[in-house]
């Protein structure tokens, strides 16, 4: 299974939005087991998908800081209500909002909807570790270039 869980992040505008799409697709690995005749995208990658557009938001917010060699990790998640199932052929549109940003890490307002209507919400919280590695900041590098361009050449 793929964990990279964004197609493509449509704005980032730190430190307070970052929006972005999930296509979900019934090619995706998990509809093979959840559930056969039945597929229902799981709750927990909804939240996941939240959790990678937060992190690079409160990423970016700190690269505009100075601080460029932050790795956010989802550490919380409160306040997650889970309100519509999401099925392939959905078009997931993701939004979180920033609600803080400092060294020790970060918190967001996450918003999942489909075709406009609200499908999930919670706040994720995430510390931050550093990246020492130039082969993952080369890494990291490409795939925000794909979210953000959909190139892997720097915009």
């Amino acid at each position: 299974m793929r964990y990279v869980l964004l197609d493509r992040i449509t704005a980032l505008k730190p430190p307070e939005l970052a929006t972005g799409i999930k296509c979900v697709s019934l090619a995706d690995d998990v509809f093979v087991d959840h559930f056969p005749g039945h597929p229902i995208m799981p709750g927990a990658l909804i939240l996941e998908a939240l959790a990678q557009l937060g992190g690079v938001l409160v990423e970016a917010t700190m690269r505009e800081r100075g601080q460029g060699d932050l790795h956010a990790l989802l550490v919380t998640v409160e306040k997650a209500k889970f309100r519509h199932l999401v099925r392939p052929g959905d078009r997931l549109e993701l939004e979180t909002r920033g609600i803080s940003a400092h060294e020790d890490g970060g918190q967001v307002r996450g918003f999942a909807r489909v075709e406009g209507q609200l499908v999930t919400e919670a706040e994720l919280s995430f510390a931050f570790t550093r990246v020492t590695s130039q082969k993952l900041l080369l890494r990291r590098r490409e795939v925000l270039n794909v979210w953000l361009t959909g190139s892997t050449e720097d915009p």
